[in-house]
This record gives structure tokens, C-alpha cells and sequence, in this order.
């Protein structure tokens, strides 16, 4: 999803996490009622999904381009390989032009996901990829550039209209209130990869203040935002001692990731990595997926099937004429289901028991 590969944790941050005012602190789970909900869950593992045929979270989510059957056959071809949990990005401005409409569509797709046994991680606030973006009809790709569409929300609008904090809470304790004891939904993930895009501190403030407004409503589902960067040490600070789960990225090899996985157990809370596989990067399917299973941290990779996105294309190695990468950076299926390496499918379906 981004273009900073490593987040691992210094030991630096499990200090500074014990200095936060106990105020901060007081309406996260604690570390046994945290646990308590996780005992449960089975290992947990799935993908970054957005049907191939949306570019982006707006495409994915307006009324005009929701493809309910792409979603069907391709949350079918997770469920064929025995993945069991999908991250899914929203965007406010999907809510904005029908609200109603809106999460009627998250219930549709929800009642698409169980069907297929999958639960849901959604995505409210985003710092990746393109800093402006308009409702209607989307752009098409741009020929061999990774998420050459897709969107952050709520991005540049946030900083040129002050008052579009007032939409966002509403937009978030709407869709909070709504869904806030749907069991299909495993968890909240508040704010993807804040500070990314050169931000620095600037999405500090909203991403404390979605923590908040989560908080208010207080649904049954936990709270969290993924760690991505070892040098932004104000937002891990702040996301490690707000999250009711860890959840992180990482792309780095075997070894890089389980130093990561074994500094984040000081916290004793439910670990899952939310962005993982990047096949360029020494972080495949191969030597990561059976780290995580045996440390039961959550798998979740990035990338199902290959489409409009782009992301069997790497983040900084462009093809412009649009040809297929020998190696593809991300995903694992082509549109009609056919895998981009059947050797890895049936190393999937190994660890989860898929027959």
C-alpha cells in the first residue's frame, strides 16, 4: 500500500507508551478483555480486498459501480483457498451523496462476505496514494503503475475545508452506530498509514480525534490503527496505547518480521498484521504465512485478485506499456480465478486445512 517498507517497533516506543496520561487510556479494552475476545477466533487470515473491477474505495462503494457479483465470485475464490477475513476500505464521500444507500451496501456486501465464511476489518481514514478525488465516475488505470487510483480519504478536502471535520464525525458515528454489534464485522480499523504521503503530524489530530468518536459509541467490535513506520514514534506512541488490538504492517523477510511480531508481544494484546506479501520484497506467502500461524497473529495480505488496482504491479518499478510483471508484486488470483501460482494456492490451502 505504500512506498515505506519496514515498521519495526523500537523498544523506545514501549516506554514512551507507558507515559501516556492514564486519561487517554481509560476506554480501551483491557489486555484480558482483549484476549478474552480473540481466544475465540480461530487464526485469522485473508487479504486487502476490493473487487477487480473498482479502482478505488469510491468505485468500489457508489451505487452505479457496486458489483455485487464480482464481489460474490471473487470473496468465493478466498473461501476456495480457506481465507476467512477481508480489510475493506470505505470513503466518506460515498456516504455523503446517500447514507442510507451507503450502508445498505456495507450490509449487502457483509451479507455476501458471511455467506463465503469471511468477517470484515473496515477501513475508515486513509494517507495513501491520491491526494483529490471527486464522486462519479472514476478514472481508468494508468497502464502498469501499483494503485494508480486509488484514494486518501479524506485527504487534501481535509486541510483546504476546516469545516469537514463536522462531516466526518458525522460520517463515522453514523456508520459506528449503525453496525456497531454486527458480528460479521471482526473489527474497526480507524485510520490506514496516518502520517504517510509526507504528512507527518498533521493527521494526528484526526486520528485521535476518530479514536474519540469511536470511543463515544463505543461498539462491540475493538478499535485499532496499524503501525506502518518506525520513525513516526508520536503516532506509534499514540496507536499503541489506544488500540484494543495491534495491528500492523510489514513487508520485510522472515527474520525482519518475526523480530517485529516478538517486540510487539511485550503489549500481551491480540497481534494482526494487516499488510503483509510483497513477492519483490522477500515477503511471500512461503515464509511469512507459516510464521504467523504459529505465533497465531492474524494474516491479512495485501491484494486478492488482480485488476484495476494495478497491485500485481510493484510500488516503484512502472511497466508503462501495461504488460504483466514476471513476478507479480501483490495478489493471488487472476479475474476468472485461475491463480497466479498454483503452488502457492495449494501451500495455502495446507495451512488452513483447505481441501
Amino acid at each position: 500500500m505504500k512506498k515505506l517498507y519496514v515498521f519495526l517497533v523500537s523498544f523506545s516506543i514501549f516506554f514512551f507508551c507507558n507515559t501516556i496520561d492514564a486519561q487517554t487510556k481509560s476506554a480501551v479494552w483491557s489486555t484480558q478483555k482483549a484476549n478474552e475476545w480473540y481466544k475465540d477466533k480461530g487464526w485469522l487470515r485473508g487479504c486487502d480486498f476490493i473487487p477487480s473491477t473498482a479502482i478505488n474505495q469510491l468505485e468500489m462503494w457508489q451505487a452505479a459501480s457496486f458489483d455485487t457479483v464480482t464481489i460474490n465470485k471473487e470473496l468465493g475464490f478466498a473461501e476456495s483457498i480457506g481465507l476467512n477475513c477481508m480489510r475493506v476500505f470505505l470513503h466518506h464521500v460515498a456516504w455523503e451523496l446517500d447514507p442510507e444507500g451507503f450502508k445498505q451496501r456495507i450490509n449487502k456486501y457483509l451479507e455476501i462476505a458471511n455467506g463465503h465464511h469471511v468477517v470484515t476489518i473496515f477501513v475508515f481514514f486513509d494517507d495513501c496514494w491520491n491526494e483529490s478525488y471527486r464522486a462519479g465516475i472514476q478514472p481508468l488505470p494508468k497502464p502498469g503503475i501499483h494503485n494508480s487510483g486509488w484514494l486518501r480519504d479524506p485527504g487534501k478536502l481535509y486541510y483546504d475545508d476546516p469545516q469537514l471535520i463536522n462531516l466526518l464525525e458525522k460520517y463515522v458515528k453514523d456508520i459506528f452506530t449503525t453496525f456497531k454489534n454486527d458480528k460479521r464485522i471482526l473489527l474497526w480499523d480507524l485510520y490506514n498509514e496516518p502520517g504517510n504521503s509526507s504528512y507527518g503530524n498533521k493527521s494526528l489530530v484526526l486520528l485521535k480525534k476518530v479514536f474519540e468518536w469511536g470511543r463515544e459509541i463505543n461498539p462491540s467490535q475493538p478499535l485499532s490503527a496499524g503501525l506502518w513506520a518506525q520513525d513516526l514514534k508520536d503516532y506509534n506512541t499514540f496507536q499503541l496505547a489506544n488500540s484494543d488490538v495491534i495491528t500492523y504492517h510489514n513487508y520485510e523477510n522472515e527474520k525482519m518480521h518475526q523480530q517485529c511480531i516478538d517486540t510487539l508481544k511485550r503489549y500481551n494484546r491480540p497481534l494482526i498484521c494487516t499488510e503483509y506479501m510483497a513477492r519483490l520484497r522477500s515477503s511471500t506467502f512461503f515464509n511469512i504465512m507459516p510464521v504467523l500461524k504459529a505465533q497465531n497473529v492474524g494474516a491479512i495480505n495485501w491484494g486478492l485478485t488482480a485488476g484495476k488496482t494495478n497491485t500485481m504491479y510493484a510500488w516503484d518499478t512502472p511497466i508503462p506499456d501495461g504488460s504483466e510483471p514476471k513476478i507479480w508484486f501483490h495478489d493471488i488470483f487472476r479475474p476468472d480465478g485461475t491463480p497466479y501460482d498454483k503452488k502457492e494456492t495449494e501451500f495455502i490451502k495446507s495451512l488452513t486445512g483447505k481441501k
